[in-house]
């Protein structure tokens, strides 16, 4: 006997959060229903009311727009508004922008401008400027923050190295954040899925990057160090990619600020506090 379909994730008169555009609400599922009601293997709709507005904004919405009332996601609903309030307040004033971090923290980076000067006309448009945008969307914790200023201390100003390969390196991170996130997600769900694409991606572009974005200046000739034993495929870095060797010093939005607060959580199992001093070497090849 084949097994029953699963019901719907949500039940009537349930409390859940809910997205209208780029916030959540509180709202309160009225009813629910298959997409195709022929089908009744086809995702569920559901009928939602939003906590204080009338009953005219009430609306069938997909799944994927419901969350679940709990903590994580209402501190998630606080930093949506508080970066949708400061986006107003920026709107509203002169354009005076300054580079803060350059490793987004998306990619298990996290690195700062090594300059910190204000964007000029002709960087305006370029690839690089590009490549920024969006990043100031993702809520950062000022736990977080302050860690990330350290270790811009210590590689630009102190010129020290973090020790490779990482103890706890950007792949065992995003598989322990996917361990704790997915066992909150029913398996075979659209979130489900969506958690599973977005390791993957984040995986890959730090593979991808690391090498001509990630790192600070004085981090490149330890990069090509480790780059070239990689290319020789042997020893004890054989079969590893930059994940596996890089710590995590660092949908979809949502995914990345859910990953950043979970970093930040956990910040001393991740990120490294131990600096190594290069050889003088080293230095005069940064140099």
């Amino acid at each position: 006997m084949a097994p029953a379909a699963p019901g719907p994730m949500y039940g009537k008169d349930e409390k859940a959060l809910c997205f209208h555009h780029e916030l959540l609400y509180e709202a309160k599922v009225l009813d629910s229903r298959h997409t195709d009601q022929n089908d009744k293997k086809s995702p569920y709709e559901y009928k939602v009311h939003y906590k204080g507005w009338k009953n005219t904004w009430d609306d069938w919405v997909p799944q994927d727009r419901l969350r679940k009332y709990n903590d994580e996601n209402l501190e998630l609903s606080k930093n949506l508004r508080q970066e949708m309030n400061a986006q107003r307040r920026a709107a509203a004033k002169p354009m005076t922008a300054t580079v803060t971090r350059k490793r987004d923290l998306n990619t298990g980076s996290a690195r700062g401008s090594e300059e910190r000067s204000a964007p000029t006309a002709q960087t305006r448009g370029t690839k690089r400027g590009r490549e920024y945008e969006g990043i100031d969307k993702i809520f950062m914790p000022d736990s977080l923050k302050a860690i990330l200023v350290d270790d811009w201390e210590k590689v630009t100003r102190e010129n020290r190295l973090v020790p490779l390969p990482s103890k706890t390196p950007v792949a065992q991170f995003l598989a322990d954040y996917s361990a704790s996130e997915g066992a909150k997600r029913r398996e075979g769900s659209a979130e489900a899925d969506i958690l599973e694409e977005v390791i993957a991606g984040v995986k890959e572009y730090f593979n991808k990057s690391i090498g001509r974005i990630l790192l600070y200046r004085f981090e490149r000739p330890q990069w090509s160090d480790i780059h070239a034993q990689l290319n020789k495929g042997t020893g004890d870095l054989t079969g590893k990619l930059p994940t596996d060797i890089y710590g995590a010093v660092s949908r979809l939005r949502e995914e990345l600020h859910k990953m950043t607060q979970w970093l930040s959580k956990n910040a001393g199992s991740y990120l490294s506090q131990e600096y190594e001093q290069p050889t003088q070497d080293y230095i005069d090849r940064v140099k």
